[in-house]
């Protein structure tokens, strides 16, 4: 992961919630909760920040300290005291502003969903450290260098399947999923709002990260998890919240799935790999992250 700039913040108004949704749910889940978006100028990547009108909640933490300093500025303006951050899986770009968020929020506790994704976080760490391309405030602490992060005590676990904001409201988190873009995966669905984050199962007009250890075994499987996901949650019809790209419907998992199809295709009949960026830039021309994501992806497959 490198370096990235640029910065978009809105608010999106999710779509009604189905009439029995809300019903069926405790008292706590019928707290409305209103979602910001963060796009971070870095590969596109989405933070999001949950807010019940008396505290906050951030979903992912930005790539850099320069994106990590927009998005807590960002949060600061909502003028509510931040509570939680949770991380959503072991990948730089969501999880690097950690060490700025416990600075500069420090009554903010710092979330992962199970002891999985905690290793999983920590063992990315040391894997981009070894590549140099780690901030040093990253570097896991030991006795050699005592200054850094403490993985096993900064980051707390959430210990259940609940993420519950002070102050009322709760949102349903789910962690059983195969590896797909990451060994583990965290996806949170909020029954009040009807809001789905799916952190990065989900990428929306955006080449999906396939580099490092990602096999086209478990592409196929990513494959295989959106279309239960789409099945799974077809009757509620959820505002969907990507890792990548602009909020939408469940119609971008179809179009992922797609995707996937094409990629698996052509990375198998392309005779190198200028000739299946050609051709898979050909079927996506508007797609981000051409020469980051799809570049490392064909790299990874086709070396």
């Amino acid at each position: 992961m490198t370096l990235g700039a640029g910065l978009a913040v809105l608010t999106l108004a999710p779509s009604a919630t189905p009439a029995n949704a809300s019903e069926r749910k405790g008292t706590s889940e019928k707290v409305k909760i209103s979602v910001t978006v963060h796009k971070g100028g870095f590969a596109t990547v989405n933070s999001y920040i949950l807010s019940n009108g008396r505290s906050l909640t951030v979903i992912d933490v930005q790539r850099t300290k320069a994106e990590a300093q927009k998005l807590a500025d960002q949060v600061r303006r909502l003028g509510l005291p931040l509570r939680q951050v949770l991380i959503t899986h072991g990948h730089t770009d969501h999880f690097a502003g950690m060490p700025l968020f416990r600075d500069q929020f420090p009554q903010a506790r710092i979330l992962a969903a199970n002891k999985n994704i905690r290793r999983d976080i920590k063992d990315y760490a040391v894997y981009m450290d070894g590549l140099g391309a780690l901030d040093e405030s990253l570097r896991p602490k030991s006795r050699s260098f005592p200054q850094g992060f403490d993985y096993e005590h900064d980051i707390k676990l959430l210990g259940g399947k609940k993420l519950h904001l002070q102050g009322g409201g709760s949102c349903e988190v789910e962690t059983d999923y195969p590896a797909t873009e990451a060994h583990y995966m965290t996806t949170v669905y909020c029954p009040s709002n009807n809001a789905l984050f799916l952190s990065d199962l989900a990428y929306n007009k955006v080449h999906p990260w396939m580099g490092d250890d990602i096999t086209l075994d478990r592409v196929a499987v990513w494959r295989e998890e959106l279309g239960n996901l789409r099945d799974r949650y077809r009757s509620l019809n959820p505002v969907v919240y990507p890792g990548h790209g602009d909020p939408g419907d469940l119609s971008m998992l179809n179009e992922q799935i797609g995707y996937f199809d094409n990629y698996l295709r052509i990375v198998r009949s392309a005779k190198n790999i200028d000739d299946a960026t050609a051709r898979i830039t050909a079927l996506y021309p508007d797609y981000k992250e051409a020469d980051f994501f799809l570049h490392w992806s064909l790299i990874n497959h086709m070396s």
